[in-house]
């Protein structure tokens, strides 16, 4: 689904899976005691930028409308007459797929080199479904401008083997090479019924259309079988349940057509496997149902090891899908979607696919009609959606979207999007338990042109009504988004509030602008959320049109303590990092421990923002000690220490030392013991001013002494940047 425009607004003041590019190839590192992100894939991708080259390296470029912005890795190699690249075989395949782009209206060839020699085969090039135009979504702009081929080499080759590909005479822009060792065709099954026994011709030339129609109705209960050859159909199936549709194997068995099939309702039971469905869509027409699946395929359904090509969708699920399995899967080069679950799906498991390359959301549930629930997106590698998000929940009830890998989204879309935007009436807006759970999100999120600034990583929109559904986001990467990692919005300008969103456990690695970016009223609590390299500051807080966005620390958090001040700008990538406010109170809400407290009285308390909640440490055992991680280094020239104010606290001294630490394990003293007077009349507090040059992390206070009570006690202690 496209996203419509977003009125202009202006702001008001307010306040997992590591991923690594080894030799140009994507992979992912699990953390211990969770799953992988992304799908188990048969093929190893290696970026062209990465392998030798007589050509021209083009991006990095996050700028919509230029070709290296929708290339995988935002780079790619620019080949003319006589370039070449030259891969290294990460594994051994004897088949490739390339990623590449040529100019408007040009097509050509590329000649195939192993280890030197050239291969009598080459791979044909063309630009006939790139270069989309969609004027009628508003931010759109001529699109979709790589695509992919593919070729069985004919022989065998060997990691380290090089694989080079040559210009004939037209400029082909490379962006990405796919290896892949292709199993041998499958056999026919026992008892199956082959279309070629009803008239369907492996050639390609005659029409298959009616032959697999007569295969289906024979087979009913059973297998038709589609052997090795190409298929043609010229027009769609319909009726078709209780049957299984098999081929040799996606590199072999290949049907012709842009329309597979379209029917509104099944009886279910169908399972299509093992075979390609190559369309001819070239541009996007939306009344037009140029999808590989059309409608519904019935319950207890399955579609697997398909390989699905330039049609508009590959699968727009309608009516009766319940407990379907979409599994094992390619899907490339779609107009629109990859995959729309749209009303009504129950059950449906959608998992370990991959999809490059969509004109829109790459998979997507919408609730339209009637809520989609109790199904998912699992372990899915999504790379190079170019005009909206990899992963898209459009309302829905305890929906799950885990363990999925997404890279490179362009305009218009996040890489994960949990929204409420509707589209149409009526609508069923997100309810239950939403979990996203172990999802690696990399270069991910764009620039929004219908708004102006910018869409996050992970974005959750109270776009067309506010969000009351619990919405669990934990054991999350991101990687590199050119703006921000979290966004809170929603995105209609209407205000709708977000609320009940946890996000817990993440590693935000790069961003361009900020780590949460919040524009809207509402509440969300994050912990254990660390973050490095953060392009501007740690939060963007500016709700729009009014109220106040909630933002809970939990504990664990680290690295994006600073706040972006001005509500009537937005922080730009690489703008830098404001210093933190010195009048802010350091030490509020970080995580706090101790060597040891008493009952109720938890070093938590004495960073709690109460003046009235304390710590009390174990009794009768000096030295007691509290530790504050601040989150990151800071330059502290003051720590403020209280007692509740109350006159029940009667006047005391303490004796405290305070030492630094910037790793958690070495420590100095910062301020030698010495004795602090607590005094109900004068506010109950002390003040420790530490000497210029001070930089810590973890700010520790030892008591020895307290002439009070046998224990090191505070209320709050507060850490500030002004002396």
């Amino acid at each position: 689904m496209h996203s419509s425009t977003r009125k202009a607004v202006r702001r008001m003041p307010a306040i997992g899976a590591a991923v690594a590019l080894a030799a140009g190839m994507l992979v992912t590192l699990a953390p211990s005691a969770h799953a992988a992100a992304g799908a188990t894939l048969p093929f190893t991708s290696v970026e062209a930028e990465s392998a030798t080259t007589t050509g021209t390296k083009i991006g990095p470029d996050y700028t919509q409308g230029t070709l290296a912005s929708e290339a995988s890795g935002r780079q790619a190699v620019r080949i003319t007459s006589g370039q070449r690249v030259e891969f290294t075989a990460p594994r051994a395949a004897n088949a490739v797929n390339v990623s590449y782009n040529v100019p408007d209206g040009q097509s050509g060839t590329l000649d195939v080199y192993v280890n030197g020699q050239k291969l009598a085969k080459t791979l044909t090039v063309t630009s006939k479904y790139s270069y989309v135009d969609t004027g009628w979504i508003a931010g759109a702009k001529t699109h979709h401008f790589f695509d992919n081929a593919r070729l069985l080499l004919g022989q065998n080759v060997q990691a380290g083997d090089k694989i080079a590909f040559q210009s004939t005479g037209t400029q082909v822009t490379v962006d990405v090479a796919d290896f892949e060792q292709v199993a041998a065709a499958a056999g026919q099954p026992a008892g199956s019924v082959s279309v070629t026994s009803k008239g369907a011709d492996p050639s390609g030339n005659g029409d298959s259309t009616q032959a697999f129609r007569d295969a289906i109705a024979a087979a009913q209960g059973g297998v038709v079988w589609i052997p090795p050859g190409d298929y043609k159909l010229t027009s769609s199936l319909s009726g078709v349940q209780n049957v299984t549709l098999q081929g040799a194997g996606n590199w072999y068995s290949v049907v012709h057509t842009s329309r597979f099939i379209d029917q509104s309702s099944s009886a279910g039971n169908v399972h299509i496997k093992d075979f390609a469905v190559l369309g001819e869509v070239t541009e996007r027409v939306d009344s037009s149902p140029d999808n590989f699946v059309n409608g519904s395929l019935g319950p207890n359904s399955s579609v697997s090891g398909m390989w699905i090509q330039h049609v508009k969708v590959g699968l727009w699920l309608m009516g009766n899908n319940d407990n379907l399995v979409v599994e094992n899967n390619r899907i490339l080069d779609t107009t629109a979607d990859g995959l729309n679950l749209n009303g009504n799906a129950k059950g449906v498991r959608v998992r370990n696919n991959f999809l490059r390359n969509q004109g829109d959301d790459s998979l997507a549930m919408w609730s339209l009609y009637a809520a989609d629930t109790d199904s998912s997106f699992e372990n899915n590698t999504i790379s190079q959606p170019n005009l909206a998000n990899g992963i898209a929940v459009y309302g829905g009830t305890n929906i799950a979207v885990k363990n999925n890998l997404i890279s490179d989204t362009n305009a218009l879309g996040s890489g994960i999007a949990i929204s409420n935007q509707k589209f149409a009436d009526p609508f069923s807006p997100l309810a239950g338990t939403i979990t996203v759970d172990g999802n690696t999100l990399v270069r991910t999120g764009a620039l929004n042109p219908n708004w102006n600034h910018p869409m996050g990583a992970l974005r959750v929109d109270a776009y067309d009504s506010a969000i009351n559904a619990t919405v669990n986001i934990t054991n999350t990467t991101i990687t590199d988004s050119p703006y921000s990692a979290f966004e809170f919005v929603s995105g209609s300008g209407q205000g709708y509030a977000v609320r009940n969103v946890t996000v817990d456990g993440a590693t935000v690695r790069g961003t361009g602008t900020v780590v949460v970016q919040a524009e809207v009223q509402g509440a969300a609590t994050l912990r254990n959320v660390t973050a490095s390299a953060v392009g501007a500051a740690g939060i963007y807080n500016c709700p729009y049109p009014s109220g106040t966005f909630a933002l809970t620390d939990g504990s664990g958090n680290s690295g994006w303590n600073t706040t972006w001040s001005d509500c009537s700008a937005w922080p730009q990538p690489g703008q830098g990092n404001p210093g933190p406010d010195p009048t802010t109170n350091l030490a509020k809400g970080r995580p706090a421990s101790a060597t040891g407290s008493v009952d109720v009285y938890t070093p938590g308390k004495a960073v709690d923002g109460d003046a009235n909640s304390y710590w009390e440490s174990t009794n009768n055992a000096f030295p007691q000690s509290l530790t504050v991680d601040l989150g990151s280094a800071q330059a502290v020239r003051r720590v403020a220490l209280r007692l509740p104010p109350s006159t029940a606290w009667g006047a005391r001294t303490q004796t405290v030392t305070v030492l630094g630490s910037t790793d958690g394990q070495t420590y100095s003293t910062v301020a030698g013991a010495q004795g602090y007077r607590f005094d109900p009349a004068t506010g109950n507090t002390a003040t420790v001013a530490l000497p210029s040059g001070t930089s810590l992390r973890y700010l520790r206070l030892t008591v020895t002494a307290n002439t009070g009570w046998p224990a090191g006690q505070f209320s709050e202690v507060e850490a500030y940047l002004t002396p």
